[in-house]
């Protein structure tokens, strides 16, 4: 897996967070760069520790499943990456303030973060190396939080349906990529 696989990952990745952060902006009274620093941090934080967690319990695992480990990629991403394609069109009436506290910001954190714990799954079977991961991840996932939250002023819903239908054809492609790759023997 190459450092432009991880980014592109991480975007399809980030992509919850980055809508979330839209509302968080579109409901800001004035900008506030303060908040969209504790936005992404939260949301680049739990995108970093959840693929940890997931790599720990897929490295249990991965000599047991070594043989179909590119079929596991490629369906748990693409379940992602539909579910993701699924919320653009049908989105979830949620109720989102312009908060930053520890209550309003851990749920959805840890929410938007789901997908990358069965991410880090997936990165045991390929053999990724995890701290690079990570650390792509919750940088991708920081600055495109941070700046959702001052798009999301300007740019308003659109951009939210938009953001979660590209992050879902990504992930999709990259676990398409995977499967190829490994069936192809490359």
């Amino acid at each position: 897996m190459t450092i432009w696989d991880v980014l592109i990952i991480g975007i399809g990745l980030a992509m919850d967070a980055f809508a979330v952060s839209v509302c968080k902006g579109m409901i800001m009274q004035e900008r506030e760069w303060k908040k969209a620093c504790v936005i992404g941090g939260w949301f680049g934080f739990f995108q970093m520790l959840m693929p940890l967690v997931g790599f720990a319990l897929g490295s249990r695992f991965s000599a047991l499943v070594a043989s179909v480990d590119h079929w596991i990629a490629f369906v748990m991403l693409g379940l992602i990456g539909g579910m993701m394609i699924r919320e653009s069109f049908h989105p979830e009436e949620e109720k989102v303030s312009d908060s930053v506290s520890w209550k309003a910001m851990l749920p959805l954190a840890v929410a938007t973060s789901i997908d990358a714990l069965a991410t880090g799954i997936t990165f045991a079977f390929l053999d990724a190396n995890i701290w690079t991961s990570v650390l792509v991840i919750g940088a991708v996932t920081f600055l495109l939080s941070f700046a959702g939250v001052f798009l999301g002023r300007a740019a308003g819903e659109k951009l939210e349906k938009r953001a979660k239908l590209a992050g879902g054809i990504v992930l999709i492609l990259i676990g398409l990529k995977i499967l190829i790759e490994h069936l192809s023997g490359g």
